[in-house]
């Protein structure tokens, strides 16, 4: 079977510029209500690294004071090691510090290195001896 052959007086099968344009404009209202939502993912995503950090430094405190009966001054006491900060070209957003620490508790943070919606706040996490990672300062 044979197809007929075209006549040029019929239009060829595609899509107008207004279709086009109509279809582009949807696609770009879709990616304004998208992307405000993706940047609080991502966001979470990023503070779910000062709270694993914080969590794996009671867990070396709380050896550290079985141990020794007191509580490490700083986290390299309790072989805790700094991933190198983003900074510093590495991966690392929160920077670990204990605060305090003597027999009867500590307090450890992760203070933010980088300010994640850019207005001149750092985000701070903080855990003490009762194991309770908190958010100190929100960013």
């Amino acid at each position: 079977m044979t197809t007929p052959p075209r006549s040029h007086d019929t239009p060829e099968a595609g899509f107008s510029l207004t279709e086009l344009m109509v279809v582009l404009v949807i696609v770009g209202i879709l990616a304004l209500l998208a992307i405000p939502r993706f940047m609080n993912v991502t966001a979470d995503a990023k503070k779910t690294e000062a709270k694993l950090m914080l969590k794996q430094v009671y867990s070396l405190e709380q050896g550290y004071l079985y141990q020794n009966d007191v509580y490490a001054s700083s986290p390299g006491l309790i072989g805790f090691e700094q991933t190198p900060l983003v900074s510093q070209g590495g991966s690392a957003r929160y920077v670990i510090a204990v605060e305090r620490a003597d027999d009867r508790g500590f307090t450890a943070t992760a203070t933010s290195v980088v300010d994640f919606d850019k207005d001149g706040t750092f985000n701070v996490w903080e855990v003490s001896e009762s194991g309770v990672v908190r958010e100190r300062v929100p960013d």
